[in-house]
């Protein structure tokens, strides 16, 4: 009996995969994909990063780096802006929906989430304006990972005196962790600021970020945390903010080789992490997607890559979008304002970080 259930759940993996690999723009088949996630007891997701994955927490916070006025989320649920710097859902969103938890995942600064502890539905401690450099938080006023993981440290805390140490433990192990920055690292950081620039090359520099990835990624371990997805930085020499500031239509070449070499980096300290810590690790490459998407727009949908699409969609983002009109067709869009993409961007990406999480964390 226990052979023949080992048989159809590879046999459902494998079927599953087929989907997503040959028909990566299409809805995947969200039955399988949970009957999986049961499986392997998936208890919900926890979420760490930057404005990517951000559903709200720096509205709770003293910063300009927000997002909770319309037009942002105008295809949100129920058509409000909750903070999210999207027209709608981010990829966190469409990965617990899909894994059958819940449609949004909320943040942890949301009044009353503390008091609820509830994993089903998934946390985001995530701050937009954040990086794996706590400088990088510090020139924003906004959470650093560092404050990030004290938060998480907490609500570990008090969902033991909830339901009970063991069981809190248990719930921690079979969660994924998704963590999403790095953009800001480069692009607030250390091309803006005097300090970062003065002290390292921008290789040291990536070389820096990492050594501080590492050593987050062993206190999320000690926190519990077995089950790791990072999402690579995009092609920020892409966005159409970069392109307005450089005075061009095309791509920036430089910075799109900082973000590769920088994913790069992160791929292989995520094979290190699965070596000296033993966590099972996934990378969810949202570079190649918005790359071949910028390059091929009509493969996935798009008719417009080059602007966003509040206001003028050239240089607009988080304050400076607020209170503008937006463009109509916005499922054709790839960006949603000059920095962001839009959530039908988002969804593709989640399917990419579906995949990573069935074939990575759940083997």
């Amino acid at each position: 009996m226990h052979y023949m259930t080992m048989k159809l759940s590879m046999v459902m993996l494998l079927i599953f995969l087929v989907v997503i690999m040959f028909e990566p723009s299409k809805a995947i088949d969200v039955v399988q994909l949970r009957k999986i996630a049961a499986k392997n007891n998936v208890t919900g997701v926890f979420v760490f990063g930057d404005s990517s994955v951000d559903p709200g927490n720096n509205n709770r916070l003293d910063t300009t780096d927000k997002s909770n006025f319309p037009p942002y989320g105008m295809d949100f649920i129920d058509g409000h802006p909750t903070g999210r710097f999207s027209n709608g859902r981010l990829t966190t969103d469409f990965i617990a929906e899909a894994l059958g938890y819940t449609k949004v995942i909320r943040p942890y600064l949301e009044p009353g989430v503390q008091r609820t502890f509830d994993l089903s539905h998934g946390v985001s401690f995530a701050s937009a304006g954040s990086g794996y450099d706590n400088l990088t938080a510090q020139v924003s006023n906004v959470l650093s990972l560092s404050h990030q993981l004290k938060y998480f440290a907490h609500y570990k805390r008090q969902l033991s005196l909830k339901i009970g140490p063991k069981k809190a433990a248990e719930s921690i192990k079979n969660a994924v962790f998704v963590l999403s920055m790095g953009t800001n690292d480069f692009l607030q950081n250390y091309y803006v600021e005097p300090t970062r620039c003065a002290q390292y090359t921008v290789e040291q520099y990536g070389d820096y970020l990492i050594s501080n990835f590492h050593d987050y990624a062993k206190k999320m371990h000690a926190l519990g945390a077995r089950r790791l997805v990072v999402v690579g930085v995009i092609p920020f020499g892409c966005m159409p903010l970069v392109k307005t500031l450089k005075g061009t239509t095309k791509c920036d070449d430089e910075y799109n080789h900082v973000a590769l070499s920088f994913n790069n980096k992160i791929k292989n300290e995520l094979v290190a992490l699965k070596t000296s810590l033993g966590m099972k690790t996934g990378y969810i490459d949202a570079y190649s997607l918005i790359l071949s998407a910028t390059q091929n727009p009509r493969k996935y949908g798009f008719l417009e890559t080059s602007k966003g699409c509040c206001g003028t969609g050239t240089f607009e983002y988080g304050i400076t979008c607020r209170g503008l009109g937006a463009c109509v067709d916005r499922e054709r869009y790839l960006f949603w304002d000059a920095v962001h993409p839009t959530d039908r961007m988002y969804k593709i990406i989640a399917d990419e970080a579906l995949n990573s999480i069935v074939t990575k964390l759940f083997n």
